[in-house]
């Protein structure tokens, strides 16, 4: 019959929405359930109790509650927190980020009467995601032509040629190399500096003596051994070299040699130096590289197809205070390279509404994403096993030339390991959505970027903020 009363005693449980992906919860505990509480603690200690002059557990109840009344009442307090709040949480399938934030030390245990309390939790957003199969995917051509291992013969030539002197008379053409004396005064300084005898490369962005000079190929051009050139330049204000960063710079180059880059020919010492036979092996080596290339860059670009099908077509509001939290994250990042790369914190400051607003737009992207994978890995119940864990550590520990028993001492020791998980889950769900999208081959893309980098920093955001908790199906990533 106890057992029967106990149950029918209700906590009244208040929900309401206050704000995107945000509730606020009230509850209200009745008084007869706390005092239920308190006989129960009160009963668990005088079973223990020693109190001078009376035997263990015989101390008369007054005696407990003057010695450790208060105590009781903090124990009893939390208590009633504790289950109170999973109750209200689990009953009503609220899916939580996080802990909920409550002020322990703010609510008191009434001596009579029910005790009420609140609290704002975020929850997981609510995802309605679009038709997984038949998904239209651009798979970019992986074949090698005879164009593209052409360039690559061309560029190896070019790395391994040698740079040799212009004939006399000759003028400076674009992409030449100068041996020359540089003169480079800052606005404001008093004595100028000078490097004799430095290497100046002519190209579209050339770095003259100390500074960058992106105006510098328009005035050398045409200009020939003996000539001056002097040139200005506003240095950027995220230079490295503090002296020179953020001024107008004079640059004046006195030109001592000119020379050009004359490309290796493909003759025996050429094919020796790189272990090979002749041309034809060269050209094999290189079609077998390109080959592996393209295949990845393909399969990059229609994972980089699912990715935009899946953001373009699934609409949901975000958790601001995560948003908020990833945003920060980032902003910091951003506010560090940019210390790193020379510049004041003072200028740095003043960009920070542009940093700010960059970092949010960011943040909201990377865990959109997060979440629609997250879905749609529990919507296609895929997980993945310990083997399949060490096959990808054993995958990257290759490419980047390291042992996997080592990379994945480190992955434990830096906490990573959980992340790791979930990026190779993820890349099933990809494999999954490919198995049935609709995939028509087109040529590649040769300016086409590459997001996968993006897509990765949001799994390791967001994995590393969000705690989820569902009452309908156990995530392997929680596991």
């Amino acid at each position: 019959m106890a057992d029967e009363k106990k149950e029918q005693i209700k906590n009244i449980i208040k929900i309401e929405d206050v704000g995107p992906c945000k509730k606020k919860i009230s509850i209200e505990i009745p008084e007869e359930k706390i005092k239920e509480v308190l006989v129960s603690q009160y009963s668990d200690l005088r079973k223990d109790a020693i109190l001078p002059g009376f035997r263990k557990g015989k101390a008369p109840m007054r005696l407990i509650e003057k010695r450790f009344g208060n105590d009781i009442a903090d124990q009893a307090k939390l208590k009633l927190l504790a289950d109170s709040t999973e109750e209200a949480l689990s009953d009503n399938n609220l899916n939580t980020i996080g802990e909920p934030d409550i002020d322990h030390e703010a609510i008191e245990l009434p001596e009579s009467g029910a005790m009420k309390f609140d609290f704002e939790v975020e929850v997981r957003p609510e995802i309605d995601l679009p038709e997984l199969d038949g998904i239209e995917v651009e798979k970019p051509s992986s074949e090698v032509t005879e164009e593209q291992i052409d360039e690559e013969v061309a560029q190896m030539q070019t790395r391994l040629g040698v740079w040799a002197p212009r004939s006399e008379g000759s003028g400076i053409e674009m992409d030449d190399q100068l041996i020359a004396d540089v003169i480079v005064k800052a606005e404001g300084d008093e004595e100028a500096e000078k490097i004799d005898n430095t290497e100046v490369f002519v190209s579209e962005k050339s770095f003259v003596g100390k500074v960058p000079v992106d105006t510098f190929a328009k005035e050398a051009i045409g200009k020939k051994v003996s000539d001056k050139i002097t040139v200005e330049t506003d240095v950027p204000s995220t230079f490295f070299n503090e002296k020179y960063r953020g001024k107008k710079v004079e640059v004046t180059v006195e030109v001592k040699e000119i020379k050009h880059l004359e490309p290796a020919e493909l003759n025996e010492e050429f094919f020796a130096k790189l272990g090979l036979e002749d041309e034809a092996d060269l050209r094999e080596k290189i079609k077998e590289m390109a080959q592996m290339r393209n295949e990845q860059d393909s399969k990059t670009a229609m994972a980089d197809s699912i990715y935009k099908y899946l953001l373009d077509n699934t609409k949901f509001d975000l958790p601001q205070d995560v948003v908020a939290d990833q945003a920060t994250q980032i902003l910091q990042r951003q506010y560090t390279r940019l210390l790193m790369q020379g510049m004041d914190a003072e200028k740095v400051e003043a960009q920070m509404e542009e940093l700010r607003a960059s970092s949010e737009t960011q943040a909201a992207e990377q865990l959109k994403v997060f979440f629609i994978m997250d879905e749609i890995a529990d919507k296609l119940d895929i997980s993945v096993t310990e083997e399949e864990i060490n096959g990808y550590i054993a995958q990257v520990a290759m490419q980047r030339g390291r042992r996997p028993e080592k990379m994945r001492e480190e992955l434990l020791r830096n906490g990573s390991l959980a992340q790791f998980s979930m990026q190779a889950r993820e890349q099933k769900c990809i494999d999954k959505l490919l198995e049935n999208a609709k995939i028509s081959e087109v040529a590649p893309k040769t300016t086409a970027k590459k997001t996968t980098k993006k897509k990765t920093t949001t799994k390791k955001i967001a994995a590393k903020k969000t705690t989820k908790k569902k009452t309908t199906k156990k995530k392997e990533s929680d596991a």
